[in-house]
């Protein structure tokens, strides 16, 4: 297991390390807190902190698995939160989870398979003593809004890849590398969706419901949380519909353009139709045929040939097939 960091806070200040195996005795006035961030810990390891914060079997289950969807679950005064984390790794989104413990007197974060650890987060709180101070609740808040903060790099990365596809497309041909990258990443924006939709629920619950350990003074930060969630919902809907409309319109430039070439080939193709036509009726080799002996028939059938040719390049020119 690798202890990221494990403090003791009083009246937003952090006091001393803890251990693991230690058990630290807080005040019911939740003036002081311990604050635990662990890194994919082993079940024994789990099972070591299930028995100094009485954590629930269930939740201590769970948090080892690491394969959970967002949820949020309430065992006797103790609440259990599950968030899911993403980053992108060129076209696709990994997913790592977050566990998170939480008591009157302790919170516990479990991190699995996430890129982004809490450091920075925790160095930010503790220069803000007087939200730290109220307690455990308020850490909740920063971890989710830390993770759901953390979506917004990912979907501006993918906007800005699928604005250079829609320019692509307007100035020529996606190629099939450009289509079947279309496809991946709408695949994985529903993905994703499949995830934003229960944090939404996740932070819903938190806002609306009378759960454990979370104060009244502190629901209108998880309204932050849900409001941060509901943009992400938005972009990525947005985004699923900037995708498919950059593939129709490449197809339906591809057809514009197929249809041009089709017309100028067939305007080529009706010019040359008429002297091949008359050669061919004068290549016969017939001994009596019109015309034969004429002594200026050659220069008649020519300048026929020319006079043909140009009236229907001049009638398909004004009609813009050439």
């Amino acid at each position: 297991m690798t202890v990221v960091a494990a403090y003791l806070y009083r009246n937003g200040k952090r006091v001393r390390e803890v251990q693991i195996n230690e058990t630290v005795n807080c005040p019911e006035d939740r003036s002081e807190f311990v604050w635990i961030g662990i890194c994919d810990p082993t079940a024994d390891e789990m099972r070591e902190l299930q028995e100094r914060y009485d954590l629930h079997p269930l939740a201590v289950e769970d948090a080892i698995k690491a394969d959970q969807i967002p949820k949020v679950d309430i065992y006797g005064d103790q609440l259990f939160v599950i968030a899911r984390t993403a980053q992108l790794d060129e076209d696709r989104i990994t997913y790592g989870e977050t566990a998170i413990f939480v008591g009157h007197s302790h919170i516990i974060s479990v991190r699995h398979g996430s890129a982004r650890a809490h450091k920075q987060l925790r160095d930010q709180l503790e220069a803000a003593p007087t939200l730290l101070m109220h307690g455990v609740d308020y850490v909740l808040h920063a971890i989710l809004d830390f993770i759901v903060d953390g979506y917004l790099p990912l979907i501006e990365t993918i906007e800005d890849g699928v604005l250079t596809m829609e320019q692509t497309a307007l100035d020529g041909f996606l190629g099939r590398g450009d289509v079947t990258r279309i496809f991946t990443l709408r695949r994985e924006l529903i993905r994703f969706q499949r995830v934003l939709g229960p944090m939404s629920e996740v932070a819903s619950k938190l806002l609306r419901f009378d759960v454990p350990c979370i104060d009244g003074e502190a629901k209108p930060y998880f309204s932050d949380v849900l409001d941060h969630v509901r943009r992400v919902q938005a972009r990525v809907d947005g985004l699923r519909e900037i995708l498919t409309s950059v593939f129709e319109l490449s197809n339906l430039l591809e057809q514009q353009r197929t249809g041009a070439i089709t017309r100028q080939l067939a305007a080529w193709a009706a010019i040359l139709a008429v002297p091949t036509a008359i050669a061919g009726v004068y290549g016969m080799n017939f001994e009596n045929m019109p015309e034969l002996t004429t002594r200026y028939g050659y220069f008649v059938v020519l300048a026929v040939i020319v006079t043909t040719c140009i009236a229907l390049y001049v009638r398909f020119k004004r009609a813009r097939w050439l």
